[in-house]
């Protein structure tokens, strides 16, 4: 969780689960969720994490929908670098998007993301103001 900039990037916790602002901004609103069993694979995750994972989603695409109009949104499970049981979740959008003064682009629209390809959002203000904005709209 730390190389995601855990603990200030987390957005939200759950019992079984973190989200947390990706500090890689692929597209406006980019996030990772991430369980908090220390599993290395998807099917040693326990019943109760695939349980609460229909509420995370529905939080999370309820959230960036409010805050962001995203128009589709990607789950990518890679787990290639970082071995613990994660998502990149990936709102995307036709055209550019503008927050805080910073233009956003999805370099891969209409095909799949770009992960090569960040958006200026590494800067620690405007992650703040995106993480400021999530946590705002997040289901409390």
């Amino acid at each position: 969780m730390r190389k995601f900039g855990a603990p200030e990037s987390i957005v939200s916790s759950y019992q079984h689960w973190y989200v947390l602002l990706r500090p890689w901004q692929v597209t406006l609103g980019s996030l990772i969720v991430i369980a908090r069993e220390a599993v290395t694979a998807w099917p040693q995750l326990s019943a109760g994490a695939f349980t609460e994972l229909h509420q995370v989603t529905a939080d999370l695409e309820n959230t960036l929908q409010q805050a962001f109009g995203y128009e589709k949104i990607n789950y990518l499970m890679l787990m290639m670098v970082d071995p613990d049981v994660h998502f990149h979740v990936i709102p995307r959008y036709s055209g550019t998007r503008i927050f805080a003064d910073c233009e956003f682009i999805d370099a891969g629209w209409p095909g799949p993301p770009r992960l090569d390809s960040v958006n200026a959002a590494d800067q620690g203000a405007i992650l703040a103001q995106l993480h400021d904005t999530l946590t705002r709209h997040w289901p409390q």
